[in-house]
């Protein structure tokens, strides 16, 4: 076979790509050259131990058609094709590394450069040299001039930081890490700027709006005039398409690698993920710190790849990642006896407890923890004094200003109370495990949670299963939205029957889809009762939703609202050990002024009220404990203190005489509980306060027969049944 009978090349670049900054290949400016060797694969032995003499490579295990092995051999021809072709050009030394490609037919080599016009030339003879060899001819004298005689062109675009720089990256966390650091940073008093997949921000103001996550991000921050401390959220698609935009960091952190957006830019694994993913701690200056999540083993593991210290972040406090990194002269985060712990050689540094980290919606969001103590070591690591590092983690609110689209809570009105409404991105499997993490957190006791569900379409087949799957597990009501911009390559009905498939494995059968992200929160919103948390996966129409929460008036959740409803979700107050002291006093003029006290301290507080209300009840003033019960219930108090509080007013109510309001009172409660004998028993008494002795032993009669698993209440449960019902109605 001769070039000059074939039509078309039998070797071709699929990709000639200039890599600008640090990449997967080397920690500098390189060219990444993908190569289609089909030709090659299918050849025979001793056609490919010919090219090999050609090469220099001499006697070599050629391997047969199709094989790994071929593939391995080809991945060394292409090597020694640049090494031919740079030396002939006037090149002594250069950085040259081949692997073999995501298909057996495909090799990807890669070399460093520094003149942007020959390094292009250099790429592009590679196929050419390859071609040529397998014909049995040889241009590498030819290409070789025409690299030395390429034109200079630009130089690389990479900026070389003269101010402290972090780079973030992982599969999640990155975007609230980034937002946490910068903020920690800003209340340390530095002028900070940072890139993040929504944009460039300049201490607080966006300048340039968009995906900024790549080298374009890194311009603008390190561009931006005074700026003091950069931050720079790293995604894994412009280290790939461009490599880091910067030559250095002093921090880097990777929060997490887990399977996204894989099958893209020839990442096919989460093993090729990570090491896409540990560019940053490459590039990461030996006296800066890298911080690692030890909890991720393919993270942990990029400790040995990285010139700079390890400082491990954990939510286990035994982990043996601490101990490693303590070993290697680095430094611990962690959670001990519920706070953000540093731990060194030294004493540990408690610097704050969880539940006083906004973020950490009261501990409920076990990632988010973990994205506070990435940023707490990351901030530690810059240089920035520990009591801004405090500030910093208290005053960052999981809200609209701070940290749009990440764990967002409101408080919403419904047809009969409150609702809690979460916006977060949730963009994968464990994120989406995450937000029902804490609406599960967050729900008060009966109530439920309801899903907006939606995902974009460059999610595998498998992940949009187990989005569904998901979905239908750990909430209550799911609906389907719809997100036109973020089809990417699909089509609505393929996403949603993806989604179904998941929803039928964990037994949901059929769900509402919606056009839009904002309808399907009003449809979840309006079907909302008291207590229950209405969650939305939210990409595209953030702002949208948000200018609609505020027009009915949701209020976003401080740190105080948060805990509050961290504790009722648990059956408590956030004042229980108080309330507890309160009934544990045996003075009853003390327990009122006691309960004066939290009643002042928790104005409106429908739980406080009823505890002050009993207060009174239990010293014999009832027309005051009567007034308060009316107050708790009127104020929306929840179960389960509600109906206690029904059956505490009804017999404060028979004791001063109201006995027939007592008696409705309760009828209406024991209809919603018919098995409660306590209820039938406060009823019998109202009951027979009102003067209706037969009807008061009917009822309790009726209770016993029905609930009762006595021997005797078995046997003769008909009867006694016939006879409760015959004084109910009256007769003797």
């Amino acid at each position: 076979m001769t070039s000059d009978t074939r039509a078309r090349p039998a070797v071709t670049a699929t990709e000639v790509r200039v890599l600008e900054g640090p990449n997967l290949y080397f920690p500098k400016p390189a060219v990444k050259v993908t190569l289609d060797l089909t030709a090659y694969l299918d050849a025979d032995k001793d056609e490919v131990r010919r090219v090999a003499r050609t090469a220099g490579l001499g006697a070599i295990q050629a391997g047969g058609p199709g094989t790994e092995q071929r593939q391995r051999v080809l991945a060394r021809l292409a090597e020694r094709a640049v090494r031919h072709v740079s030396r002939g050009s006037g090149t002594k030394r250069l950085g040259v590394r081949a692997r073999p490609g995501s298909e057996r037919s495909v090799v990807v080599v890669s070399f460093v450069w520094r003149r942007r016009g020959s390094a292009q030339a250099l790429g592009e003879s590679v196929a050419p040299v390859l071609d040529a060899w397998l014909a049995g001819h040889d241009i590498v004298a030819d290409r070789a001039e025409m690299v030395r005689n390429a034109p200079d062109g630009p130089p690389p675009r990479i900026v070389t930081p003269h101010i402290p720089v972090a780079s973030i990256t992982g599969t999640n966390g990155k975007t609230t890490t980034t937002r946490l650091l910068a903020h920690i940073a800003m209340t340390a008093g530095k002028h900070t700027a940072w890139s993040s997949t929504d944009g460039v921000v300049d201490h607080g103001t966006m300048i340039e709006s968009g995906d900024y996550s790549g080298p374009a991000g890194a311009r603008g921050v390190l561009g931006a005039p005074g700026v003091e401390i950069g931050i720079l959220e790293t995604a894994r698609g412009g280290m790939l398409l461009k490599g880091l935009g910067v030559s250095h960091n002093d921090v880097s952190v990777v929060t997490n690698v887990t399977a996204d957006h894989l099958g893209l830019q020839g990442v096919d694994t989460v093993d090729q993920l990570a090491e896409v993913k540990a560019i940053i701690t490459r590039a990461t200056r030996p006296e800066g710190w890298t911080v690692l999540n030890g909890d991720d083993p393919r993270v942990w593991a990029m400790r040995t790849g990285a010139p700079a210290k390890p400082w491990v972040f954990t939510l286990d406090a035994n982990s043996p990642a601490i101990r490693e990194a303590l070993r290697d002269g680095g430094r611990g985060i962690t959670v001990v006896d519920d706070k953000i712990t540093v731990i060194t050689d030294g004493a540990p540094d408690q610097l704050v407890r969880v539940v006083d980290v906004p973020m950490t919606i009261s501990g409920l969001s076990r990632h988010n923890v973990a994205n506070a103590l990435a940023a707490a070591a990351a901030a530690l690591g810059l240089g920035l004094d520990r009591s801004a590092v405090i500030d910093g983690l208290r005053t960052f609110r999981p809200d609209a200003a701070l940290n749009p689209g990440r764990m967002n809570t409101y408080t919403a009105r419904t047809s009969d109370g409150e609702c809690t409404v979460v916006i977060d991105l949730a963009h994968n499997e464990a994120g989406l495990e995450a937000l029902m993490d804490v609406t599960d957190g967050l729900r008060q006791p009966g109530s439920r949670v309801h899903l907006g569900l939606g995902a974009s379409g460059d999610r595998t087949d498998e992940i949009l299963d187990n989005l569904g799957e998901i979905a239908g597990h750990r909430s209550d009501h799911v609906v389907l939205l719809y997100k036109p911009h973020y089809l990417r390559g699909r089509t609505r009905e393929d996403i949603e029957a993806r989604f179904r498939i998941g929803l039928q494995r964990a037994g949901v059968a059929e769900v509402a889809s919606f056009d839009t992200e904002l309808s399907g929160l009003q449809a979840l919103v309006g079907q909302a009762r008291d207590g229950d948390v209405v969650a939305l996966m939210c990409h595209s129409e953030r702002q949208e939703v948000y200018d609609w929460l505020a027009e009915i008036g949701a209020v976003a959740d401080d740190a105080r609202a948060i805990r509050r409803k961290v504790v009722a979700a648990r059956g408590e107050h956030e004042a229980e050990e108080e309330i507890t002291a309160l009934w544990e006093d045996d003075d009853e003029e003390q327990r009122i002024r006691t309960a004066a006290a939290l009643s002042a301290k928790y104005p409106g507080d429908a739980r406080i009220t009823y505890e002050y209300a009993g207060t009174f009840d239990s010293a014999g003033q009832e027309p005051r404990a009567i007034a308060l019960y009316r107050d708790a219930l009127n104020s929306g108090l929840r179960e389960p203190f509600r109906h206690r509080a029904v059956i505490q007013l009804a017999s404060s109510l028979r004791n001063v005489g109201e006995a027939d309001e007592a008696v409705r009172l309760l009828r209406d409660l024991s209809a919603d509980r018919p098995e409660s004998v306590g209820i039938a028993g406060f009823l019998a008494l109202a009951l027979h306060s009102a003067g209706d002795s037969g009807e008061a032993l009917g009822q309790l009669l009726s209770v016993v027969a029905q609930g009762s698993t006595d021997d005797d209440v078995l046997r003769y449960r008909r009867s006694l049944t016939a006879y409760a019902a015959e004084l109910s109605a009256g007769r003797d």
